[in-house]
């Protein structure tokens, strides 16, 4: 377990904690995680580039720390989206240089 307070083993994440730097960064991830798996246009795979996280693992982290209501609302909004799922989905898109993906 990280120092951040976070449940996460430190398979999931690769996390060490070596200061608080170490912790801020962890921290930033996770919001970064969140936010890109509330994008309807992220796919999952963007996701599992950028951080090494598969969609279960993603699953994981949003049932952990959303409210039990807004998980419920994640779920039912990802459920079969063929944008979230790169390989259904035929969408273009614009790309930021500063993005992975």
């Amino acid at each position: 377990m990280c120092m951040s307070g976070a449940h996460y083993s430190e398979e999931v994440l690769n996390c060490s904690y070596s200061g608080l730097s170490s912790v801020m960064s962890y921290t930033l991830n996770i919001d970064r995680i969140i936010e890109m798996a509330w994008e309807d246009r992220t796919p999952f795979d963007a996701i599992e580039y950028q951080f090494g996280i598969k969609e279960n693992q993603v699953r994981k982290i949003m049932r952990e720390n959303l409210s039990e209501k807004s998980f419920k609302m994640w779920r039912k909004r990802v459920k079969g989206r063929k944008t979230k799922h790169s390989k259904t989905s035929d969408s273009i898109r614009f790309k930021s240089k500063n993005q992975k993906l």
